[in-house]
């Protein structure tokens, strides 16, 4: 029989699942995944940010996040994991041509409705162990869960397991994290730098996929 996969998928979003676009909601919201077809590749990538970590003088408990982190740590940070062979797959958001009433009403179902859209859209995924970064409560993650296996894995087994992890010990949570902003980012025309960041995942072959739901 052939081996099983071994696919380990990381999650992670920027923006907000809000829709008070003129009170402060984020224009568009972004689930991004980082894919790794060999959990030695998963591992490489996870000491690169443990050792970027450690000359930083940083504590090993301290997050890289996109949206706290100096800019120049950031991309430097992308540059050296990139030497990593992983992929990135993700959808951005346009909140403004959004018309259900749920997912504008209801944000778990906006939440979960893109994550299933991303990782339902992926063909590359098989029989995948998916990692969210578990911020929510247990009924939450329980309902996720159920309906993540349901609707993504309806025509084929995309998905093996889903967990929620602590972004704070899972340096590849963080690393969704940092793609996700990086996408986000590159929406906000206002932003100098706006393209920077996924210009470097770009020019390094990381990038799979950005589905533009606008």
């Amino acid at each position: 029989m052939p081996e099983p996969t071994k696919q380990l998928v990381f999650i992670d979003d920027s923006g907000d699942p809000g829709f008070k676009l003129d009170r402060g909601s984020s224009s568009h919201f972004v689930i991004a995944y980082v894919i790794f077809s060999d959990p030695l590749d998963a591992e490489e990538a996870a000491l690169t940010m443990k050792k970027f970590r450690r000359d930083l003088d940083w504590r090993q408990d301290r997050e890289f996040k996109f949206n706290k982190t100096k800019k120049t740590i950031v991309k430097n940070l992308l540059n050296a994991v990139c030497s990593s062979s992983f992929s990135v797959r993700a959808i951005c958001i346009d909140k403004s041509i959004v018309r259900s009433h749920e997912l504008k009403n209801k944000q778990d179902s906006f939440y979960n409705y893109a994550i299933k859209e991303v990782l339902s859209k992926s063909t590359q995924l098989n029989n995948a162990t998916v990692r969210l970064d578990g911020h929510s409560g247990r009924e939450y993650k329980k309902s996720a869960i159920t309906y993540l296996r349901r609707e993504v894995n309806t025509n084929s087994r995309k998905i093996k397991k889903v967990k929620f992890v602590d972004s704070k010990t899972d340096n590849l949570i963080q690393l969704a994290d940092l793609v996700a902003g990086s996408i986000l980012r590159s929406t906000q025309e206002h932003k100098s730098d706006r393209s920077e960041y996924l210009d470097i995942l770009t020019q390094k072959g990381r990038i799979d996929d950005v589905w533009y739901f606008c």
